[in-house]
């Protein structure tokens, strides 16, 4: 199998898909570079747009016209009339050919636009959409373009309330902004998982991934509870936990860009997590080991989340731009600003849950 171009960062700025401007003219796929497919014989054509008007396949034409007739990918609309099955086995097919021959591009950290929007995504929205129901708002304190720094609170035993953040994001901006989540070293070390994170658009949660992805003009986002919040006991539900040194605050700085609270309700109910099974997760390599109302006596029954209400709000952005180059190494200044993120996430949580009408409707 071929390999897939890696775009770097700094090259010429190509149009978003849409033509809504994001990620400083980067575009959400992080890499900026101008999209450009590489076929055997060695020359280059643009790729196809999956909203580019296609002609009808014919009867009689040959597979690769008939794969040119279709649209990009295997998730795309159908078309009216007969013709639409028709359409989406061509797109399918012409996905499938670009994995197999590379003619595809990732950016230097791993992201694949295409495999995240057309699969990955699609695979991910009906549990948003139908299993948590996600109420999304606020969406337009994130900035149109340039980079921000999403900041969110961490629970519910399993990560995912990062996915969920990430689709809120990616089908709720009016500028198609796409979210590049910071993960932590476990999640690059499990097989499998570390490949999807890094084509979903995830990176290493260190300082320099950070900043370089904030400076390149990408929405980053990162939960500085980590490990503390994710696996905290049921009874803590709705607490934040201690925001670490605050390294997320002196990456903003240096970058110059805005600080983007973010409370996610619901997340917490969904394993509820009665214990934590210490011996086993230290035999295990695992920070904690879950012990919820069903899992682990109802063995892989039990792994399935419960079917809460989800609310995810993004607060007003706290500017950072303002601030002298050497504030970034300013403790004071980081503490208060962390202390000023925290207060603000949880005031919204209590403010969130106050308002709610039942964990699950």
């Amino acid at each position: 199998m071929a390999d897939a171009k890696v775009i770097p960062f700094g090259e010429e700025p190509r149009s978003r898909r849409g033509g809504g401007s994001g990620g400083g003219g980067t575009g959400s796929g992080g890499g900026g570079g101008r999209r450009q497919h590489h076929g055997k014989d060695g020359a280059s054509r643009r790729a196809q747009g999956p909203l580019t008007p296609v002609p009808e396949p014919r009867a009689g034409d040959a597979p690769e016209d008939a794969e040119r007739a279709g649209t990009d990918g295997p998730g795309a609309p159908a078309a009216d009339g007969g013709g639409g099955w028709e359409r989406r086995l061509a797109g399918g097919l012409a996905f499938l050919r670009r994995r197999v021959t590379g003619e595809y591009e990732v950016d230097e950290f791993g992201y694949d636009k295409e495999l995240t929007e057309q699969v990955l995504m699609s695979l991910i929205r009906p549990v948003y959409e139908k299993y948590f129901r996600v109420e999304v708002k606020g969406i337009e304190n994130i900035p149109s373009d340039g980079g921000a720094l999403v900041v969110a609170n961490h629970s519910g035993t399993l990560p995912l309330d990062g996915l969920m953040m990430q689709v809120a994001v990616h089908d709720n901006h009016p500028a198609d902004r796409h979210l590049r989540l910071l993960a932590a070293d476990l999640v690059f070390m499990m097989p499998v998982v570390n490949e999807l994170a890094r084509k979903a658009g995830h990176t290493l949660a260190c300082a320099e991934d950070a900043e370089r992805l904030l400076l390149a003009g990408e929405v980053v986002g990162v939960m500085p509870e980590g490990f503390k919040g994710l696996g905290k006991p049921f009874g803590d539900r709705y607490k934040l936990q201690r925001f670490g040194r605050g390294g997320f605050v002196s990456t903003a700085l240096r970058a110059g860009v805005p600080i983007v609270p973010c409370s996610i309700v619901g997340a917490e109910e969904i394993y509820p997590m009665i214990g934590n099974a210490r011996t086993l997760a230290r035999l295990l390599g695992l920070p904690y080991f879950p012990v919820t109302p069903t899992f682990p006596w109802l063995g892989p029954l039990g792994a399935l989340p419960l079917p809460t209400k989800w609310t995810i709000q993004f607060g007003e952005p706290i500017p950072t731009d303002g601030y002298p180059p050497e504030a970034a190494e300013d403790p004071m200044l980081m503490f208060n600003l962390t202390d000023q993120v925290r207060e603000q996430i949880q005031h919204s949580l209590y403010k969130l849950l106050v308002q709610r009408r039942s964990v699950f409707f």
